[in-house]
């Protein structure tokens, strides 16, 4: 998984903290920093080393067990059978690009669109996420004309050059170009509760950010919109909230691109989609990581005219977008969706743990909010206080997130002020393991509350 991985690293490992780490792992970062540098980024105070994985479970080379509830990746379970096995199967007989004729991958595109809104009708593979925005950003320029981008202001949307360019979560020493405008996202905590006023509110911020663009001469090109703001802190409701903001894009000539990247693949329960909840209808659509549950593959999935405009008039291919490999493991994974309901088991175990994450907000004023849908759920923590300001804790997040590890629990923090926990295990994931988050939480709440608010650990 890649260091970037849509999280702000303030759990991540410091190795000039000093932490006790034991011989052999100590040794292995030593080895790692001096061939990998500083790119290549670990997470929590005291790392993780795994050597293989089971379901929703990681084990260390001791054999010891971590619940994995942060990897959206192996949507359908690390080490999956099915996938493994497709996977396998494929390898052996050919993997070669798409320009040879081959059944699978015209199989799988028909299944895949058949699961989008009718006018989204044609698809173009590719192997990253970051390279399926790239692509998105390119087609909407083709076809618009333009070159200006409106996004939330902690957007994390990839790693190209361009697809970095609309990432502002990279961090301050991303600068982002002058075609590229920022608006808030709302706030589920802060901003009004109803639902129409939040839409209003974030559809006159695009109309802002669209002017704002036009002032300096750039002509507007797209909104590109993560379904559930997951870097921006997590936004599932209230639904219907894009659907303005998606309205004063088209007005002003531009196109809404959807990343579902991580809300995508039935992860909500509810929808396959995330923009699906909103009542709104993408111009395009980009898909990763979970797709092909560990192989690189991702996607653009978008209206027929817009497809046919950009690859009439400019040349596009990828070597290594919908191999034959790639496409087993992206069918493998349907498969496995849709036999085992993992979309309702999505949503059955999520709606359990949204209300035991309901329960310990409930009883600690820390945790400003649990929201969230199906297997996607944030918990925001906040400093104490008598009045509505609901000042970030991003510090309490950090020790949680280190204090979880302790307990073998893997997750993760986000959010505009890095103070949401992110949770967001694979769709295998059941009772029990949800009842063995829950009861970790409700313990390391306990230990920070009677242990002050001192942390060792690194935090931006």
């Amino acid at each position: 998984m890649g260091a970037t991985d849509r999280m702000h690293m303030v759990n991540s490992f410091d190795p000039h903290a000093g932490v006790n780490l034991g011989q052999r792992a100590s040794a292995l970062i030593e080895r790692r920093q001096r061939v990998l540098g500083a790119p290549y980024r670990l997470f929590y105070e005291r790392p993780v080393e795994v050597s293989r994985g089971e379901g929703a479970l990681l084990f260390d080379p001791d054999g010891a067990d971590y619940l994995d509830a942060y990897n959206n990746v192996p949507v359908v379970g690390h080490a999956n059978a099915r996938v493994r096995a497709a996977v396998s199967d494929q390898l052996g007989r050919v993997n070669t690009h798409t320009r040879y004729l081959t059944d699978e991958i015209v199989d799988y595109s028909e299944r895949l669109v058949s699961l989008f809104p009718d006018h989204l009708e044609q698809v173009v593979f590719a192997c990253t996420g970051s390279e399926a925005v790239d692509l998105a950003l390119r087609i909407a320029a083709h076809v618009t004309g333009g070159s200006g981008i409106v996004i939330t202001a902690n957007a994390y949307h990839g790693t190209t050059q361009a697809s970095a360019a609309v990432s502002p979560s990279l961090g301050p020493n991303n600068t982002l170009p002058s075609h590229v405008a920022t608006v808030a996202a709302p706030d589920p905590l802060r901003d009004p509760a109803d639902d129409g006023t939040a839409a209003a509110l974030f559809a006159q911020r695009v109309e802002e950010a669209i002017r704002q663009l036009e002032s300096r001469g750039v002509t507007f090109s797209a909104l590109i919109v993560d379904s559930v703001l997951s870097s921006d802190g997590l936004v599932t409701h209230p639904t219907g909230v894009l659907g303005p903001a998606v309205d004063v894009a088209r007005r002003h000539g531009g196109l809404y691109i959807a990343d579902e990247v991580q809300p995508g693949f039935g992860r909500l329960g509810s929808t396959w989609w995330g923009f699906t909840r909103h009542s709104v209808a993408p111009d395009l659509v980009v898909l990763g990581k979970p797709m092909g549950n560990g192989l690189p593959i991702s996607a653009v999935v978008g209206r027929r005219d817009l497809m046919e405009a950009f690859g009439r008039d400019v040349r596009y291919f990828n070597t290594f977008g919908g191999t034959p490999v790639s496409i087993a493991a992206a069918t493998a994974v349907l498969d496995e969706i849709e036999s085992r309901d993992l979309r309702a088991n999505a949503a059955s175990v999520g709606a359990a743990l949204r209300e035991g994450l309901h329960d310990i907000s409930d009883r600690d004023p820390r945790l400003g909010q649990a929201r969230g849908e199906g297997l996607f759920l944030g918990v925001e923590f906040v400093q104490p206080a008598d009045t509505d300001e609901h000042l970030p804790d991003a510090r309490l997040a950090n020790r949680v997130v280190n204090g979880l590890r302790e307990k073998r629990v893997l997750v993760s923090a986000s959010g505009r002020y890095e103070n949401v926990l992110k949770i967001r295990p694979p769709l295998v994931f059941t009772r029990a393991h949800a009842d063995r988050l829950l009861t970790a939480l409700d313990e390391v709440l306990t230990e920070t509350s009677s242990s002050g608010g001192e942390t060792s650990g690194h935090h931006r």
